[in-house]
């Protein structure tokens, strides 16, 4: 990834979208030529000079100190995952060589069997462990049930984990079966969650891979991906358009391994009580069901 010009299309996005009077500044001037707040409104909101500011907007991030990001995050109105994205490009721009070469050569987090093990305990929940590339590296039965159509669609590549970018705009007419009227928006957080992951591994050439090949193959990719946002996904609530149990409304929290950097436990649960509890079932169901069948294929 370019560095500079990440942070140039990401300072330079953030601006754009915010008013004078969203900052609490007065309109001067008539007819503003650009959108958002000019770049000397911004440095005044930092306090900085335009100057610095001027030069951060074009790439530079060497030597910018934590206090003057703190508040340039504030001046952009930037959100929690938006203020983790400036300062892991900053982190990122002001590595020592030494840094970069360990980044290059680092190997990409694996699954360890533990996990493995402590996904397929979890008998009651569909789970997976993720990377920032959002390859599934690892489910339990019902994780794999509940994704089936991510496990079943010809877009998959043999022998590579799951891939939920590659499923949402490689495959979109599954996509858009699978999670309805919200397949927009999981398919504009999918691209937000890989450009955060850009910036905290700009060297990552298995995610610069990933994107080259979406970018060349979706239109709507590019232009999401163009848009620089940028999201953290923690929590929440999803609904699953599953092809053999139906409707499932499910809610999700997403755990980071401390011992594995890079990697996420996500866990979906329903309420008690609820027809998706209910679906969960049906869904074990017809996951044991699927498991045996293929047993027998596999079997000589």
């Amino acid at each position: 990834m370019d560095l500079k010009a990440e942070t140039r299309e990401f300072l330079a996005t953030r601006r754009a979208r915010i008013t004078p009077e969203q900052a609490g500044l007065p309109a001067y001037g008539g007819h503003r030529r650009v959108p958002g707040l000019r770049r000397e409104e911004v440095a005044m909101l930092s306090g900085v000079s335009v100057d610095y500011y001027t030069r951060m907007e074009r790439g530079n991030l060497g030597g910018v100190s934590e206090e003057v990001l703190e508040a340039l995050a504030d001046a952009l109105q930037l959100d929690d995952a938006e203020r983790g994205h400036l300062f892991d490009l900053s982190r990122a721009t002001n590595a020592s060589g030494a840094a970069r070469s360990r980044a290059r050569s680092a190997p990409a987090p694996t699954l360890r069997p533990v996990f493995q093990r402590i996904l397929d305990s979890m008998e009651n929940a569909p789970a997976f462990v993720r990377n920032g590339r959002l390859d599934v590296l690892g489910a339990n039965v019902l994780g794999r049930a509940l994704y089936a159509p991510l496990y079943d669609s010809p877009e998959r590549i043999a022998n590579k984990p799951v891939n939920s970018a590659r499923f949402h705009f490689l495959d979109p007419v599954a996509a858009r079966a699978f999670w309805g009227e919200k397949a927009d928006r999981m398919a504009h957080d999918a691209v937000a969650i890989l450009r955060a992951e850009a910036g905290r591994n700009p060297y990552d050439k298995s995610l610069t891979a990933l994107v080259g090949e979406l970018s060349t193959r979706s239109e709507d990719f590019r232009r999401m991906w163009a848009s620089h946002d940028v999201r953290y996904h923690r929590t929440g609530t999803k609904v699953f358009h599953h092809p053999a149990v139906g409707t499932l409304e499910l809610d999700y929290e997403a755990l980071l391994l401390p011992a594995e950097p890079g990697l996420q436990l996500n866990v979906y649960t329903a309420v008690p009580g609820s027809a998706s509890e209910d679906g969960l079932k049906v869904l074990a169901s017809w996951a044991a069901t699927r498991e045996q069948e293929r047993g027998a294929v596999r079997a000589p």
